[in-house]
């Protein structure tokens, strides 16, 4: 076959398989479809079959499926009862097409790996898709320690998540806080100040503002989790000195076992509730990293 003719049949591939592509994005952007329908509007969800019919243009396809993947992901977070039965099939093509497309492998984990309402709740998921990425990128110690993210904060896995951390720490360009991480990691586990390094670092590296938004509320469940932490145990100190659980927070401090009246990260004081126990006031708009799945309590 003549080079001449192999072009020509290449140029009559290129139609179909973008006509495909079409027909994902409008399956994508049927939101009020079901999400049956939705599936079966992924008309190509072969990988591989992809890649072959892809005829050398496998990074802009990767990039369009990244940028579809992104654009599912976002139309669909904090929906109730949304599955995000699509973004394990998105990601998966979009990372066999480019295998070197870090966003993809990055964000794409904590898309997968976040809970219903905000993610699909698929840690299994992001997990194979950070290894597949450490696999493709094996000199990229950014992939080791998303890995350690999520053995720490989805799975509880602190031994597995300070192997993680220390393996990332061990690339020459790695940061120093990565041996801290581990050694941390190893030595306390699901701790709240653990946790708090962890997101911090996020919130300070991304240049994601969905991936910042995230983490500032992590920040934020954390600091309500550590301020119930203190309340609660001058409630104890209390009702060990007069035999009962005080009315507030304003009577503790009376009694000098707080140092202030604290407040939520929204202004909100905190009450006590008939069990003793330090909650937030009722109309505060907070949402606890309780709610959130950390693994710090």
């Amino acid at each position: 076959m003549t080079g001449r003719l192999q072009s020509c049949l290449a140029l009559l591939a290129i139609p179909p398989l973008f006509a495909a592509i079409a027909a994902v994005q409008v399956g994508i952007d049927g939101r009020t479809r079901s999400a049956e329908g939705q599936k079966q509007d992924l008309v190509l969800q072969s990988p591989s079959l992809i890649k072959r019919m892809s005829l050398g243009y496998d990074t802009f396809l990767a990039d369009v499926y990244w940028t579809r993947s992104v654009q599912y992901y976002g139309g669909r977070i904090g929906k109730p009862n949304e599955d995000f039965g699509l973004l394990w099939p998105l990601l998966d093509i979009t990372v066999t097409l480019d295998p070197k497309l870090m966003p993809a492998y990055r964000f794409g984990a904590i898309f997968l790996s976040e809970a219903p309402p905000i993610g699909a709740g698929r840690t299994d998921l992001a997990v194979e898709l950070t290894k597949r990425g450490i696999a493709a990128n094996p000199n990229e110690w950014r992939l080791w320690a998303d890995l350690g993210f999520l053995y720490y904060w989805r799975l509880k896995d602190y031994q597995d998540a300070s192997a993680a951390y220390l393996t990332a720490s061990n690339f020459p360009k790695a940061p120093p806080w990565l041996k801290l991480m581990a050694a941390r990691v190893a030595d306390k586990g699901g701790s709240i100040e653990t946790s708090r390094l962890i997101w911090t670092e996020l919130f300070e590296s991304t240049t994601n503002a969905r991936m910042r938004d995230i983490a500032r509320e992590k920040l934020r469940g954390l600091k309500v989790q550590d301020d119930e932490g203190h309340i609660n145990e001058a409630v104890e100190e209390f009702r060990a000195r007069f035999g009962r659980y005080p009315t507030s927070t304003v009577e503790l401090h009376g009694a000098g076992m707080l140092p202030g009246i604290p407040v939520d990260p929204d202004g909100f004081p905190y009450v006590i509730g008939p069990d003793g126990k330090a909650q937030l006031f009722p109309t505060s708009t907070m949402a606890t990293e309780e709610m959130l799945g950390n693994p710090a309590k």
